[in-house]
């Protein structure tokens, strides 16, 4: 039985007859997506809800050993009678980085991106050993890169809305509206959004930043529960007023 959490109902609502669930960031770990995603399937069926929606937060890649499959079950095999919104993470955008500016390759393999490549098929091990410049790295990812999953990767939204709701990756910038934040704080920001305890217009729930439990603030939730590390994979449900976790 995953864990749940149920805070109160005097919290800010969806829309009426909506469902959501809002999935943390999965690093590679496809194993962890699919019990998840099993759980919401379960889950829905107790709600009359008349829409449902699946909102993740990005960061599919990187650091875990199947991007490639978990990138392929967004793209082709989530749950019916859902839609779905994707939005973009830091990991994401390090990827798109690479393949626009071969360069920055070494960015991409500190943060990840090595298991990433072996999940697409390229021989890194082999690349290492002949020394192979930046560019013969990107031209044997982009070939092993399916035109789905990098139209996938380029149609990443930064932020999405839903009732009192909104769902970024990241976070925001205290004092920017939240309509005029930055791509890079939308998918990089710690600190500042952080530590911030004032209200913004509407609650944000994120993710970016790693802890073993979900973090509930009045101004915030925090969803990423470092699924790469910790096997907990965690979705956050709304409907109406109420809000849980469900957990791997």
């Amino acid at each position: 039985m995953p864990p749940t959490v149920s805070p109160g109902s005097d919290h800010p609502t969806l829309p009426e007859d909506q469902l959501l669930y809002a999935v943390g960031d999965i690093h590679g770990r496809l194993d962890l997506l699919e019990d998840l995603l099993s759980l919401i399937e379960r889950d829905a069926r107790t709600s009359n809800a008349g829409r449902r929606t699946l909102v993740f937060l990005g960061d599919y890649v990187d650091r875990g050993p199947d991007s490639r499959g978990v990138v392929e079950r967004l793209v082709t095999d989530l749950p019916q009678g859902f839609d779905a919104h994707f939005l973009k993470g830091n990991h994401e955008a390090i990827l798109l980085d690479f393949l626009d500016d071969p360069w920055r390759l070494d960015h991409w393999l500190m943060n990840g991106g090595e298991e990433t490549m072996r999940s697409y098929g390229v021989g890194t091990k082999r690349l290492v050993q002949l020394g192979a410049a930046a560019e013969v790295w990107c031209q044997a990812f982009a070939e092993a890169l399916p035109e789905a999953h990098l139209r996938f990767f380029r149609d990443l939204q930064l932020s999405v809305s839903f009732g009192d709701y909104l769902f970024v990756h990241a976070g925001v910038r205290p004092g920017v509206p939240l309509g005029a934040q930055s791509e890079a704080d939308l998918i990089w920001i710690r600190g500042p959004f952080l530590n911030h305890a004032d209200p913004f217009d509407k609650i944000v729930v994120h993710g970016h930043t790693p802890g073993e439990e979900p973090v509930t603030r009045r101004n915030r939730i925090g969803i990423d529960t470092g699924a790469v590390f910790t096997g907990r994979l965690t979705a956050l449900r709304l409907e109406g007023s109420s809000r849980e976790f469900l957990q791997t």
